[in-house]
C-alpha cells in the first residue's frame, strides 16, 4: 500500500494512546489493594526489575508512577506468597503475571540451546557438570542462594567472571525453567524446584506456535502500534522473523493493518495497529497535567529509540557532550507532565539522614520552569519523599537548572 493511502495517527494522538496503553493516563487515589496492583501489572505486561536504588528500586518506581498509593511491602507477597508473580526475562529481569508462565516454556526450550553455546564462550565448560548436583542439592535441602552452591569452587576475577561452575549452573537451570525464584532475600535471588514454586501452572505446555500468537497479540494489544522489530522485542520472546510473518498474516487476515504514525518532528514512520487505532486513539483520555516522576526503566521509555521518535526525547542514562562531559547527573529520572516528557531529575534518598536530596532539574529545550510547573514539580517531589521514607526534602541551592 502506498503511503498515502495509509491512515495517518497524528503525534498528539498517538502519544495520548501510547500512554494510555501503559497505564499512565489516570492517577488512582488512595493504596491499592493486591487484586488492582496485579491488574496494573497484567496491563502492562510485566515490570522490570534492577538494583539501583537511588531513591527506590525501578519495579516499585514503576508502580508508584501510576498509584501514589503504592508502597514496596505490596509487591513481595504477590511473589512469595500467592505465586500470582513469577520473576524471569523479557528483555531484561522482570517480574510477570504468573498467568503466562506458560508461554515462557518457549523461552526455557530456546534458551537451553542459546545459552550453552553463549556461555560456553564466556567460560569454561565446567559448569555443564554442574547440573545434576545442583538440581540433587535443591531437591533433597530446599531452596539455596548462589551463596549455598559451589563451596570451594574457584570464582574469577571480576564482574560476569566472579561466577563459579555451580552459581554459572543454578541460573542456567533457572533461565530455563528447571528452577524457579521463591523469594529474595534482600536482593539476593533464592531459587528452587520450579515443581514446588508452581505445581499447576508449569504442567500447562502450550505449542510453540500458540506461544508465538499469544506474545505477539500481547505485545501489539499494549503497545497500541508497533513496528514487528517492536513487537518482537516487548516480551523478546519471540524471534524478528517470527514477529514479521506473524504481522505478515495478521495483515492479511484483517486483523492488522498498517498506518503512518506521526513522530515529534512530523516524519511519517509505517507501523502495524488494529483496525480501530484512529477510534482508539480519540477515545484515549487526556492525561493528568500533574508531573510524575519515571524511572528510567519505565516500560513506556524502554525503547530509548522509540522514545526519541515519539516524544522528541533523548533519553540515555548517561548523556556526553563532545568534550567529552557528564551534563547530566549518571541516573536522572524523566519527568513527565501530561503528554509531554518536560525534563528530568536528579536526586537520591539519602536513608541515613531520611532526607530526599534533590541536586537538579534539567527542563527541556522550549520548556519553561514557571511557578506553577515547578510548583506541580515540587507537589510530586514531596509524594516522592513520602513513598521513599524520606522526612524531608533537601533542595541544591542551583537545583532549577537551564536546559542544556
Amino acid at each position: 500500500m502506498p503511503p498515502s493511502a495509509r491512515p495517518i495517527l497524528r503525534n498528539a494522538d498517538a502519544r495520548r494512546l501510547f500512554l494510555h496503553r501503559h497505564a499512565l493516563s489516570e492517577v488512582p487515589a488512595g493504596k491499592p489493594d493486591a487484586t488492582e496492583i496485579m491488574a496494573l501489572i497484567e496491563r502492562l505486561g510485566f515490570v522490570q526489575v534492577d538494583s539501583i536504588n537511588t531513591v527506590e528500586r525501578a519495579h516499585h518506581m514503576i508502580l508508584f508512577a501510576r498509584s501514589p498509593g503504592y508502597r514496596p511491602a505490596q509487591l513481595r507477597p504477590l511473589l512469595e506468597d500467592s505465586r500470582e508473580l513469577f520473576e524471569h526475562w523479557t528483555h531484561d529481569a522482570s517480574l510477570i503475571p504468573t498467568a503466562f508462565f506458560p508461554h515462557w516454556q518457549l523461552r526455557f526450550a530456546r534458551d537451553r540451546e542459546r545459552l550453552v553455546e553463549k556461555w560456553r564462550n564466556w567460560r569454561d565448560d565446567a559448569y555443564l557438570a554442574k547440573f545434576d548436583e545442583v538440581l540433587a542439592q535443591v531437591a533433597n535441602h530446599g531452596p539455596v542462594t548462589s551463596s549455598d552452591v559451589g563451596e570451594g569452587e574457584e570464582r574469577g576475577k571480576g564482574g560476569w567472571w566472579e561466577w563459579h561452575p555451580s552459581k554459572t549452573a543454578l541460573e542456567y537451570l533457572w533461565r530455563t525453567g528447571a528452577l524457579s525464584v521463591s523469594r529474595r532475600d534482600g536482593f539476593q535471588k533464592v531459587y528452587d524446584l520450579t515443581e514446588r514454586v508452581h505445581p499447576e501452572i508449569c504442567l500447562h505446555r502450550p505449542s510453540p506456535e500458540d506461544s508465538i500468537d499469544w506474545a505477539c497479540n500481547a505485545a501489539m494489544d499494549r503497545l497500541g502500534f508497533a513496528t514487528s522489530g517492536e513487537v518482537a522485542a516487548f516480551f523478546a520472546a519471540v524471534r524478528p522473523d517470527e514477529a514479521r510473518e506473524w504481522c505478515r498474516a495478521a495483515l492479511a487476515q484483517g486483523s492488522l493493518l498498517e498506518i503512518e504514525v506521526e513522530g515529534a518532528d512530523g516524519a511519517l514512520r509505517r507501523s502495524f495497529a488494529r483496525p480501530d487505532v484512529l477510534e482508539a486513539a480519540q477515545a484515549a483520555p487526556e492525561l493528568p497535567g500533574r508531573v510524575r516522576i519515571l524511572s528510567p526503566f519505565d516500560p513506556a521509555l524502554r525503547d530509548r529509540n522509540r522514545t526519541e521518535r515519539l516524544f522528541g526525547y533523548f533519553y540515555r542514562i548517561e548523556v556526553f557532550t563532545p568534550e567529552p562531559k557528564r551534563i547530566y547527573g549518571y541516573y536522572t529520572f524523566p519527568l513527565l507532565e501530561g503528554a509531554r516528557l518536560i525534563g528530568r531529575l536528579d536526586a537520591r534518598a539519602e536513608r541515613s539522614s531520611g532526607t530526599l536530596k534533590v541536586r537538579a532539574v534539567w527542563p527541556e529545550r522550549g520548556v519553561q520552569l514557571s511557578p506553577a510547573r515547578v510548583a506541580r514539580i515540587e507537589a510530586e517531589l514531596e509524594r516522592l519523599r513520602r513513598f521513599s521514607g524520606c522526612d524531608s526534602v533537601a533542595y541544591a541551592n542551583d537545583w532549577l537548572r537551564a536546559a542544556v
